[in-house]
């Protein structure tokens, strides 16, 4: 299973490279005008997103159909990450502030890759250390391939030298989701605040 998750996530990610290196090459640069150059569109005929069933941090069955009519910023990743995982939910919590009242439009949601130890108490005490809007979610380990795959998100176990210990390896999109559920923009990891806040506004004023 997880073979074939790395396939496809591995499918989308060069695609996009491509698509990013077409963009500095029109724009002159990483910018163009009007964007931050950060978000792209996915390729025509890469479908990213899809149905889901899941659990939330108060033990609740949820879905993907409980989101719509509201933009959702989803990121996957788990509550042990040392690196990555605490440096994309800090700009997630600081792009839903720099959004202002428009924020009230969108759901940030954190989907774990690591099912085994992030049991909604873990996950919603976690998220809630970066802003109380996001979502934790969590389920069985079959869900969480389910929803990975659909995402086209890489992720697999990495052993460390401590008896028992692992972290996680996996890959770091933000995935900018709209109303209808349709995926709108990936941004990659890095990206700050400002310029995922500048990218959420230039797609909710294009719908």
């Amino acid at each position: 299973m997880l073979r074939k998750i790395r396939w496809v996530a591995t499918g989308l990610i060069l695609a996009l490279a491509v698509v990013w290196i077409g963009k500095w090459t029109l724009n002159g640069g990483p910018a163009g005008s009007g964007s931050t150059g950060i978000g792209v569109s996915v390729p025509g005929g890469v479908q990213v997103g899809g149905p889901f069933k899941l659990i939330d941090s108060n033990g609740k069955t949820v879905t993907d159909a409980d989101y719509r009519g509201r933009w959702t910023l989803v990121y996957f990743g788990y509550t042990f990450c040392p690196d990555v995982c605490p440096t994309e939910l800090q700009a997630i919590a600081g792009a839903m502030h720099e959004l202002g009242p428009i924020a009230d439009q969108i759901t940030p949601i954190f989907i774990t890759i690591d099912p085994e130890r992030d049991t909604p108490q873990a996950i919603g005490e976690y998220v809630k250390l970066f802003d109380e809007r996001l979502v934790g979610l969590t389920g069985s380990p079959a869900d969480i391939a389910a929803v990975a795959r659909a995402y086209r998100v890489y992720y697999a176990k990495a052993e460390t030298k401590t008896a028992g210990a692992y972290l996680m390896d996996h890959s770091s999109f933000l995935y900018l989701m709209g109303p209808d559920g349709r995926l709108r923009m990936l941004i990659k990891p890095g990206t700050t605040s400002a310029e995922i806040a500048a990218d959420i506004r230039s797609q909710m004023n294009a719908s």
